[in-house]
């Protein structure tokens, strides 16, 4: 059934059992759970089904750290959220993504991913993926046409994604919401503050508005904050009323760590010879792609980050311009961040004859491009601005901040690859001269946010717990990559899904 709250009469109390706020990628999966139960679940979504570009200004904000992208820009504020820009591409995060690793502060999941795998499944239902299965051997004879690259198998492996066609969630599902008898749909029905009890241990309603000016009140059982970890962590800190520094906040860590993938276009790859492409490239009969990744062990040696590398061909380059000049002038030109001088000099002077020797066979050569998770960083951070949106809710601050180990794992990653090539005498790495000089350079967020309600054990660690109901408050629950420890190499999409889908099956035995 859909609501739209601007034809709501002025002080109108909503009640059900579920109450859901935000009908994104993770909203709407939550919802899609309880569909034709016996629980009256109310889905609020700011917008409506249409970009509204007054409710789009409510997600702007402003960015006090690294320069990351507008804020406006980086989120639609509209039933089916980002879904109606996603690109598709989906791969679940490494077992080892969920392990402390001493090397990262920070880093280690309180729970593991053989937790997610089933729900792994269910998501790929819902995102129009096909089977379950990452192994290099399945895909492999899918094609005959697939073939792995003559690298070291103890150093590098073979990531499998797999694509959506993108599943849009405001077309697919929006027509089994509003018939559902159970699941009430209220547009434009902003989230503007979070009521607790005096004990501050559970939520007794919340408020909504939208530009007409009227308020209404939401009561449920259970509340789940599921739009994104920047929006999410804006509502519980803006929720100050009866806690000075917002709801969950008790250890100043809502709104913490903050994170980003990092991409990078990092160098160049040259063949001696023509190789076989097909499996790292998008793939229409499988719907699959390929990237390489370092080994866990290799990673442990060198003590950096998890990333992946893919591969362009550089004929799809524009000549003359790399893709980093190309981002300066969407991004505003970026604050620099300098990189020490380092290349694989083993194999330099080889590289310069080379290219020279390979220029008219450019289909041999590829851009390489790294995806490459953040360090969890607690000075990276969602803060609240003094400047407040046109519903009285102050904006968002980003204070998006690096550490030195993104640096280091940027560069290592494609040293190592460069060392490779070169042992397995197929061609011949380049970095890129970001990376290969003492030149600053233009770093990248992926449009993916993560952290800043952080799942833990230990509250003194994390705004939530391991089943996302945030720390001292029983009915108050956060879903999506807002919960993420620390982000792994691939898109956040199908693990938001996932661990969404397991937020469902918890609350569930709840109201047994």
């Amino acid at each position: 059934m859909h609501i739209d709250a601007r034809k709501l009469e002025n002080g109108s109390i909503i009640e059900g059992d579920i109450c859901i706020v935000g009908a994104g990628i993770s909203g709407i999966s939550l919802a899609l759970e309880w569909l034709n139960s016996e629980q009256k679940v109310i889905l609020l979504e700011g917008g409506g089904f249409e970009y509204d570009d007054k409710v789009q200004e409510l997600y702007n904000g402003k960015n006090t750290g690294y320069n990351y992208f507008p804020l406006k820009a980086t989120r639609l504020h509209q039933f089916g959220g980002t879904s109606a820009l996603w690109a598709g591409a989906c791969s679940p995060i490494d077992e080892f993504d969920f392990k402390k690793r001493d090397w990262i502060p920070h880093s280690g999941w309180p729970i593991s991913k053989m937790d997610l795998d089933k729900y792994y499944v269910k998501a790929h239902e819902i995102l129009d993926l096909g089977p379950f299965n990452y192994e290099l051997d399945y895909w492999l004879k899918k094609d005959p046409s697939f073939s792995t690259l003559p690298l070291n198998n103890n150093v590098f492996w073979n990531k499998i994604w797999q694509f959506s066609p993108p599943t849009r969630f405001s077309k697919k599902y929006k027509n089994t919401i509003e018939n559902s008898s159970n699941i009430y749909l209220y547009t434009y029905a902003n989230v503007v503050n979070l009521t607790s009890n005096k004990s501050i241990d559970r939520i007794q309603d919340i408020t909504i508005k939208n530009y007409t000016g009227n308020t209404h009140t939401v009561r449920a059982k259970q509340f789940i904050l599921a739009c994104g970890a920047i929006q999410n962590s804006r509502l519980l800190l803006a929720s100050n009323k009866q806690v000075k520094n917002g709801l969950g906040n008790q250890n100043d860590l809502v709104g913490r760590f903050f994170m980003e993938h990092i991409e990078f276009p990092s160098g160049e790859l040259w063949f001696t010879k023509e190789q076989s492409m097909n499996l790292y490239h998008s793939n229409k009969l499988t719907h699959t792609s390929t990237e390489l990744a370092l080994k866990e062990n290799i990673q442990s040696k060198y003590q950096i980050l998890n990333g992946t590398i893919s591969f362009s061909p550089l004929r799809n380059m524009k000549v003359g311009k790399s893709k980093i000049q190309n981002l300066d002038s969407e991004i505003d030109k970026q604050k620099k961040i300098n990189l020490q001088e380092t290349l694989v000099d083993r194999f330099k002077h080889k590289f310069l004859k080379f290219k020279t020797d390979q220029i008219k066979n450019i289909q041999k050569a590829y851009q390489l491009y790294i995806r490459m998770e953040q360090a969890p960083n607690p000075n990276s951070r969602i803060l609240l601005s003094k400047e407040k949106d046109s519903l009285g809710v102050p904006y968002a601050n980003l204070n998006w901040e690096l550490t030195s180990l993104e640096k280091k794992s940027l560069r290592k990653i494609i040293e190592i690859l460069g060392l490779q090539i070169g042992i397995s005498d197929i061609g011949r790495v380049k970095l890129s001269e970001y990376l290969s000089s003492n030149s600053n350079h233009e770093l990248n967020g992926g449009f993916h946010h993560m952290g800043t309600t952080r799942m833990s054990d230990n509250p003194k660690n994390g705004v939530v717990d391991r089943n996302c109901k945030v720390f001292g408050i029983e009915n108050l629950f956060v879903a999506g990559s807002a919960c993420f420890p620390t982000a792994g190499a691939p898109n956040p999409t199908l693990t938001i899904v996932a661990l969404s889908l397991r937020l469902s099956d918890y609350i569930k035995n709840l109201e047994k």
